[in-house]
């Protein structure tokens, strides 16, 4: 399965290290993909990987991960070409953030609206599963926790693309909690703000969300 991930910060980094390590070829995209940083995770990636265009890479991946900074995003995808995306399962790894000096991060969407559905109205001819927005990228792939595998909550539109994001969670060492439509994604944005607060409050950065089940 050839996987495209646009953004080439931590998290598709984290994300691509992750699919490679697991047998999947990843070309990361870029608005500057001969940029330093990019090359050195190319040649530290080894030969599955490769780099490009945010255009070149929407057309490459068989699925593709949305990995950039909210305040990029529209941007991002309109460079990558939208019919690039037509039928492909997408990642949806964003939480639509405001940075503000001094201060912790919000939400810009909220409560009646969620980035996740903001993506899908962007991309109506795609399949979008939020996923991977509610911990670090250090955690992303095998996360190692004392009480055994956490849980990725994910959420979207479409049943197949659904059940293949599931499979990749599993790959990766989450269980994975199905809570329904795109629409879901108002509930897991905020989840973010939550880990990062606790993480705040702790100076520890290494937690993750688990379910007690009886």
């Amino acid at each position: 399965m050839k996987v495209g991930i646009l953004g080439s910060g931590d998290v598709g980094k984290a994300l691509g290290d992750g699919f490679i390590k697991y047998g999947h070829p990843v070309m990361m995209g870029s608005r500057t993909p001969q940029a330093e940083n990019v090359q050195q995770w190319l040649k530290k990636a080894g030969r599955k990987a490769s780099a490009g265009t945010f255009e070149e890479v929407a057309d490459y991946g068989e699925i593709l991960v949305l990995a950039v900074a909210w305040s990029g995003c529209e941007s991002a995808l309109r460079l990558a070409g939208k019919s690039n995306f037509k039928g492909k399962t997408v990642l949806d790894v964003t939480n639509p953030l405001i940075f503000e000096e001094g201060k912790p991060p919000r939400l810009a969407l909220g409560h009646t609206d969620s980035g996740g559905e903001q993506v899908q109205r962007w991309l109506p001819d795609a399949h979008i599963v939020k996923v991977f927005n509610i911990v670090g990228n250090a955690h992303m792939v095998d996360p190692d926790f004392p009480g055994g595998p956490p849980d990725m909550f994910i959420c979207g539109n479409n049943d197949d693309a659904k059940e293949t994001v599931m499979e990749i969670c599993e790959l990766f060492g989450w269980y994975v909690i199905d809570i329904g439509g795109i629409e879901g994604a108002r509930e897991l944005e905020p989840m973010c703000i939550l880990w990062v607060k606790y993480g705040m409050q702790t100076q520890s950065w290494n937690h993750a969300f688990k379910l007690l089940r009886k």
